[in-house]
């Protein structure tokens, strides 16, 4: 578990499905995000999965339920998947309810760090639609810059879509810390 000023990243439990489903099946909260609208069974498989994957030595891939330190509320979800080359890739996605409050950049600063200060990777990147500027503010507030335009990279919901990709080094991110 990472613990944040506001928040807690946990592993998900099993009951956490139904809080994840009403978000996971909001068609714009999925908007942006290459899954979803999801059914009901494709959110308790999400959740089956990021709880097994948390089973293997190492582990590769964190799946986190977003949490309230205040009262336990699951909000959202983050993750960070570790690639070859130490580096990795981060991703979240938090209910509508909790948009624009600051919860996605305090929970990818905290991914970030877990990334390349307690793992020890050397990079760490993210992805988001050119049509989504609250992601890439995210990404750059937590020191993370803009590499390019991956062009008509991924084919899903019927269309070509494009992407930003950003990133930041484990030496950026020492900078940004002091």
């Amino acid at each position: 578990m990472l613990t944040t000023a506001r928040l807690q990243l946990r592993d998900y439990e099993e009951d956490d499905w139904r809080r994840v489903h009403e978000y996971a099946s909001d068609a714009e909260v999925c908007q942006y995000m290459e899954w979803g609208p999801n059914s009901a069974d494709d959110t308790r498989e999400f959740i089956r999965s990021a709880m097994e994957s948390r089973r293997e030595s190492p582990c590769r891939q964190w799946a986190l339920a977003l949490t309230l330190r205040s009262d336990g509320t699951l909000i959202g979800g983050c993750g960070l998947d570790i690639r070859p080359h130490a580096q990795g890739v981060i991703g979240y996605c938090l209910h509508p309810d909790f948009w624009g409050q600051g919860y996605a950049t305090e929970a990818a600063r905290a991914l970030c760090g877990m990334g390349l200060r307690t793992l020890g990777l050397h990079r760490i990147f993210a992805t988001c639609r050119p049509e989504n500027p609250a992601s890439a503010r995210v990404m750059e507030k937590v020191g993370m810059t803009r590499e390019g335009l991956l062009r008509e990279h991924l084919h899903y919901k019927g269309q070509w879509q494009s992407s930003y990709l950003y990133s930041i080094l484990a030496d950026e991110y020492r900078e940004s810390e002091e």
